[in-house]
Parts: structure tokens; sequence; C-alpha cells
């Protein structure tokens, strides 16, 4: 699979979207060239602010630009953005506005930054602020297609995160991002690896590995974190009867939960997780570190077995 930069299609397609509608402002906090927002400012500087190292003036200033008819975008790294949990809670969620939170370097693939930028809590936190709405995409075209729904067909506060490493484009052409619809990418009747970001490359790269193994892998990429795809998550649930989950995220509050949540109120299933674990990041290359941490492929597969291996132990003691 060729692996391109979500960053860039970012930059490049808001570039596009703000061709066509004059009312849409782009924010940064000194972060553009890394952000990719500085591919809009070159064509539009009148529609472009610089607001340096002050992620809660950006916020609160995106807030006000909103309710003065502006559709925002503001961009900064995931880590910079929590500075302003306040001012997003009380200025952009309570009012519910039309401002987007596009924020890149999130997550283990930040790399040699180290553990202080691997932010690794950031869905959990945003998922829990009423209002805001949070993909995680997956690869070039699907960050594409969130642009644009976010500036066509959206009105309300929106959080998406990318990432600094290019990611495999798993997705055909013409997909078209739908919020709270998840794609399967590979049908499969044994168990479901639900993923999202980083981690679906990882999970089809792992059921072929499980193919191997005898075990038929559906994997499927949820994107849509908040509203998230219930029907999605049942369905996989009635059909395999297990399910992994895989994030580039803390196993607390992030995919994990969420489909823990949905499966244990309507369905409840063997669960398990692969993502960090009650840890803070460390400093390295960005796609050793999953190994590292026991989120690689292997691990997936360790994971997916490890279902199967805890579906004999009960059925032993029944």
């Amino acid at each position: 699979m060729a692996a391109e930069s979500l960053r860039d299609a970012y930059g490049e397609q808001l570039v596009e979207v703000g061709g066509k509608y004059k009312d849409l402002i782009v924010m940064d906090c000194d972060t553009s060239t890394s952000t990719k927002t500085v591919l809009f400012s070159r064509k539009y500087p009148e529609r472009f602010f610089e607001m340096g190292i002050a992620e809660q003036s950006m916020v609160a200033t995106a807030a006000g630009l909103s309710l003065s008819g502006k559709k925002v975008f503001a961009s900064t790294f995931a880590i910079f953005l929590t500075r302003a949990y306040e001012q997003m809670r009380q200025s952009i969620c309570y009012n519910n506005l039309d401002v987007k939170l596009v924020v890149s370097h999130a997550g283990l693939t930040v790399g040699e930054d180290g553990a202080t930028h691997q932010i690794i809590e950031d869905v959990g936190i945003m998922s829990g602020l009423p209002n805001m709405k949070v993909i995680v995409p997956v690869d070039s075209i699907e960050t594409r297609s969130v642009i644009n729904f976010l500036a066509e067909q959206t009105t309300t506060p929106y959080y998406v995160r990318l990432s600094r490493e290019k990611f495999p484009v798993v997705n055909e052409p013409d997909y078209e991002f739908i919020p709270g619809k998840a794609t399967t990418l590979k049908d499969g009747s044994d168990i479901t690896i639900i993923a999202n970001g980083a981690m679906v490359g990882l999970s089809l790269e792992a059921a072929k590995g499980l193919k191997d193994k005898g075990i038929d892998a559906r994997v499927v990429n949820m994107s849509s974190m908040k509203p998230i795809d219930r029907e999605a998550i049942l369905k996989a649930a009635r059909e395999t009867g297990k399910i992994v989950t895989a994030e580039e995220h803390s196993i607390y509050n992030g995919l994990g939960s969420r489909v823990s949540e949905v499966t244990s109120e309507e369905y409840p299933v063997h669960v398990r997780r692969v993502g960090m674990k009650d840890t803070f990041g460390k400093s390295g290359k960005a796609w050793d570190l999953f190994d590292y941490f026991h989120m690689g492929v292997n691990d997936i597969i360790k994971e997916t077995e490890g279902c199967f291996r805890e579906e004999r132990k009960y059925e032993n003691i029944s």
C-alpha cells in the first residue's frame, strides 16, 4: 500500500474549499509549516491569522469569529491544543459554534519528539465535551473527504486528529466520509478488528497473518469516534462474536472504551484492546515505537489469538 501524508492532504484541501467559501477563516499557532495551513496562508493571506504561541487566544478568537458568521478552521499540534481546554469547553462547545479544530502530530507517530509531545489522551478528552464531534482519519483520501464535509455540511464543533507520519492509502479514490459510519475494509467471519488512524494499516497486515493461521478476521475502520457507529459494532459482535480494538491512543477513554461501552450495553462479547496501557510514550523512531509498546502487527495477531484461547478456556469451565 502506498503511503501519503494526511497533513499535506489537509493543507491542499483547505486551499480548495477556501476558494468556494469566502467566509472561511484559517488560524494557526506558529506551526503552519508543519500543519500545512501555510498553503492556505499563501493563497489567501487576508483570511489567515497567525496567532503565535497562544492556543487559548486562538480558540477564543475562533469562537468570536464564528459568532460573527465565519467558518473557522484552527490548527496546531495536538498536545498544544490541550492548553485551551477551558476555552474549547466554555466558548466553542457550550455555544455549539462552527469551529473545526484540526490538529497534527498526535500519538506515538510524533516519534523522536518523545513523551512530552506524544499525546495519547486527546480523543478521550475531546469526546467528553458536549457538542464536540471527533474524527480520526485513516488516510489522505479520507482526510480530504472529511475537510470537504466539514466545510460544506456542518456548523458545529469538530476535532480532527492527524499525524506527522504518512499513512498507507486504504480507501478508494471515490470514498466519501459520513459521520457516524464505519467502513469494512476486509470482511471476515471469525473475529472483528476495529481500528482507526495508523492502526488500520497494521490491522490489515495482521489480518493477512491471521489468515495463514486459519483465522478469518474482519477489519473495520472506525474513523468517526463521536458519533460512533453503534450498528457496525453490534453487527460485528453478532456475526463474529469476538472483537479486538486497535488505536494509537490510550486504551482508557478511547476506541476500546467506546466499543466496550456499546457491546456491554446491548450485546456483550469478548473485547480485547490494543493501545497504550496507562503509560506515557518514549522517544524513538515512530514505527518502532508500536512494537516497543506492544501495538505492532504481531501484537494485534497475539491479542486476536488470545480471544480464541479465552473462548476455549470458558468452554472447558462450562
